[in-house]
Order: structure tokens, then C-alpha cells, then sequence
């Protein structure tokens, strides 16, 4: 398998032929990852971000045959809509993760039914700190806006988002670009993972990310990337 592999000092970059091969290596990845988390603690904590690229991800790492039973997984993010909803995060995990060998994961949604985004926030919060933190894997997404997560640009209290010492588990996201609210998992959550990747794909994405990374005003992805202990793997395909 093609793997081109370029370094900075906040992350690696991989690069693959097509999207098939990307796939199937952060599958890979992913299932390593999780088995020796497995091994270490006796479970495994996976966050995963929704939209329509990791599909392909989710289908191949859906059918690698680990202990599913000893692995939770949990969203990035949520836009606060049902399951049912063709928007809903957690109705793509379902459809293409939580199948074949993954049915036997212990799957944590975001969204649930609550008289405003700031209630179900509060709930979630109080529900995620009873799973074993930290997160062992989190996959993130990237807008051309240069949004990770669902930190927007435009976010109000995009500061909090991305305080890197919050105590909070989750947030809610109010951003005229983001549609409808959402659900979030903070920064400070996020860069406590053990291993943190940055799916990506096409020429509209890796524009967006050399411009985020340029010098200049800074993107949400470039605040997390900053913040990271550890270098972020960033997967791409054209």
C-alpha cells in the first residue's frame, strides 16, 4: 500500500493513492489502536466525527474482527436533530460503524430529546464523565472553513471551545454557518486522546488545510494542532 509521509512539528502527513487504500489503513490503524487500549485497561474509548467522508472508514473498520464488546464509541460532535434525520452524526455511525463485528459496541449519542441545545449540553456532560476517559482514539473531520469538530469560525464563544484546560465534557455550538445548533466535545477533551487523526479528502481539503496552517488569521484546526501534545496524523486522499 502507497503511503507518502511528511512531518512538521504539529503533525504527520499521509498521503494515499485513493480513498479506498485511506480507508483501509486508518482502518487498520484504528483496530491496533483499539485492541491495545483493550489490552491495557480492559476497554477502549473511540470518538469519531460524522459527515459523509469517513463512510468508507467506517464500512472497512466495521468488519476487523476485534473485541467489540470491550469498545465504546462516542461522537466529536452532533447536530442537535433525531437519529432519524438524514443530518444526524449518529445515524451514519449506525449505518456504516455499528455493523457486522462493530454491532457489539456500546455506542454513546450526543443528541438527545431535551427542551433546549443548553439542556441536552448539560445532560451530556454529566453522562460522558461517567466513561473511561481519556478518549484512547478520537477521528476528526475538516470543513473547507477550516472547522474541526464543530468549531466554527463564526461559533459564538468560540474562546471556550477551544480552551485548552476547560473542565467541560461538551458544549453547545450556536454558529450562523453550522445551520442548526450543535453538540461538541471540547478541545481540552480532545487533545487528552492518546492518538489523534485528521481525515481528509480531496483537492478542496488539502487547500484548505496548507491555508489553515499558513501564517495568517487562525482556523479551528490550526488552534487544535497547536494545542496537541503530540503531533496530529492527518489522512488524506485525493
Amino acid at each position: 500500500m502507497a503511503r507518502e509521509q511528511l512531518n512538521s512539528a504539529s503533525y504527520n502527513w499521509n498521503t494515499f493513492p485513493d480513498r479506498s487504500q485511506l480507508a483501509s489503513a486508518l482502518a487498520a490503524e484504528v483496530a491496533d489502536r483499539l485492541m491495545m487500549a483493550i489490552k491495557r485497561r480492559g476497554t477502549a474509548l473511540l470518538a469519531v466525527s460524522g459527515g459523509t467522508t469517513p463512510a468508507k472508514f467506517f464500512a472497512a473498520l466495521s468488519a476487523t474482527p476485534i473485541a467489540w464488546d470491550k469498545v465504546i464509541v462516542t461522537l466529536v460532535d452532533e447536530r442537535f436533530v433525531p437519529v432519524s434525520s438524514p443530518r444526524s452524526n449518529a445515524g451514519l455511525v449506525a449505518a456504516n460503524l455499528l455493523q457486522n463485528a462493530a454491532k457489539a459496541a456500546r455506542f454513546v449519542p450526543l443528541y438527545h430529546e431535551a427542551a433546549g441545545i443548553e439542556d441536552a449540553a448539560a445532560s451530556d456532560d454529566a453522562a460522558l464523565r461517567s466513561l473511561p476517559w481519556p478518549l484512547d482514539i478520537v477521528i476528526l473531520g475538516m470543513g473547507p472553513d477550516g472547522h474541526t469538530a464543530s468549531f466554527f469560525p463564526d461559533a459564538d464563544d468560540l474562546p471556550k471551545l477551544l480552551d485548552p484546560a476547560s473542565d467541560r465534557m461538551i458544549l453547545p455550538v450556536h454558529a450562523k454557518s453550522a445551520g442548526e445548533p450543535r453538540l461538541t466535545l471540547t478541545l481540552a477533551r480532545i487533545i487528552d486522546a492518546d492518538f489523534l487523526a485528521l481525515h481528509i479528502e480531496g483537492e478542496e481539503k488539502r487547500v484548505a488545510f496548507d491555508n489553515a496552517v499558513a501564517p495568517g488569521p487562525r482556523k479551528p484546526i490550526r488552534a487544535v494542532l497547536d494545542a496537541s501534545p503530540k503531533p496530529v496524523e492527518v489522512f488524506w486522499a485525493p
